[in-house]
């Protein structure tokens, strides 16, 4: 059954005033849910155990473990679904806090530093220095897969039958994992393209089915740094996305030699990088 992420804590309506052609109309709209989460990790540092914050995001209610477990992975604390233990929340029902209990051997200290060095950097973000920096997990990504032009043409109308909480509110990103034969895997929505990514990326992982190697990602955002580097920390060879990339997220794709769609449309699409995987 194909996963997909909707709920109804997800939106929630609002009474509003429409103005239009100077006439004032009042109706009911359904909106996005914003709520932040807290990621809080127990660890293990020289034999004894810690509880601290891993970091706070703005984000659409639910599928908090997904979250919590591709957020892990995407910056490098995790490389595999064994090295959580268990996921869980805190407090009742709508708890905006989720502990992830890590395995012993995962060391948390050693991102915790190389995060620091990256973000107080005296040279700031940029160039070579800041592509060598940047917390990668250990995924790599492979030849394949090879895909037509057609397909990819296709990935719009695809994602846009499953969207069901942008159906509703037209605020919410989409971050679809698609197989070569053009099955849809799984799809999550969020307010955040970056969390959408997480909840998809995490899916995967606790379904132990990272790294990505066969598989595309298509997204309904543009093509942010960041979309990039999750999915390459899932060891997705091909990136697509609706939007236009930026400058740091072809150079990052171009030196990882990932493939980078952009501006996807039935009848067209941009490539950024790793040309080599589709052939017309």
């Amino acid at each position: 059954m194909l996963p997909l992420a909707s709920s109804e804590s997800s939106t929630r309506p609002f009474r509003v005033r429409r103005i239009e052609s100077g006439a004032s109309s009042s109706f009911t709209d359904v909106v996005a849910v914003e709520e932040p989460l807290e990621i809080r990790l127990s660890y293990s540092f020289k034999s004894a155990r810690r509880t601290d914050s891993a970091a706070v995001t703005m984000r659409t209610p639910g599928d908090e473990r997904e979250l919590a477990a591709g957020f892990l992975l995407s910056e490098g604390i995790i490389e595999k679904a064994a090295d959580i233990l268990e996921i869980r929340t805190l407090g009742a029902t709508g708890c905006n806090e989720v502990l992830v209990e890590l395995s012993p051997d995962v060391d948390v200290e050693s991102w915790r530093l190389r995060r620091s060095t990256l973000l107080s950097s005296a040279c700031g973000l940029c160039g070579k220095r800041t592509l060598d920096s940047i917390p990668f997990s250990s995924a790599t990504v492979g030849e394949g897969p090879y895909l037509s032009s057609e397909f990819i043409g296709r990935l719009p109308s695809l994602l846009s039958g499953h969207q069901a909480d942008f159906s509703k509110t037209g605020g919410l990103h989409a971050a679809a994992v698609v197989r070569p034969d053009g099955e849809l895997e799984a799809l999550y929505e969020d307010i955040g393209r970056h969390n959408a990514l997480d909840k998809l990326i995490g899916h995967c992982l606790l379904e132990d089915r990272v790294p990505l190697a066969d598989r595309i990602i298509f997204m309904s955002s543009r093509g942010s740094f960041e979309l990039v580097q999750k999915s390459l920390a899932a060891g997705c060879a091909i990136l697509a996305t609706i939007g236009a990339p930026s400058s740091l997220a072809i150079e990052f794709a171009r030196d990882r030699k990932q493939t980078l769609i952009g501006f996807v449309r039935d009848s067209y699409f941009n490539l950024y990088s790793g040309e080599w995987r589709i052939h017309s």
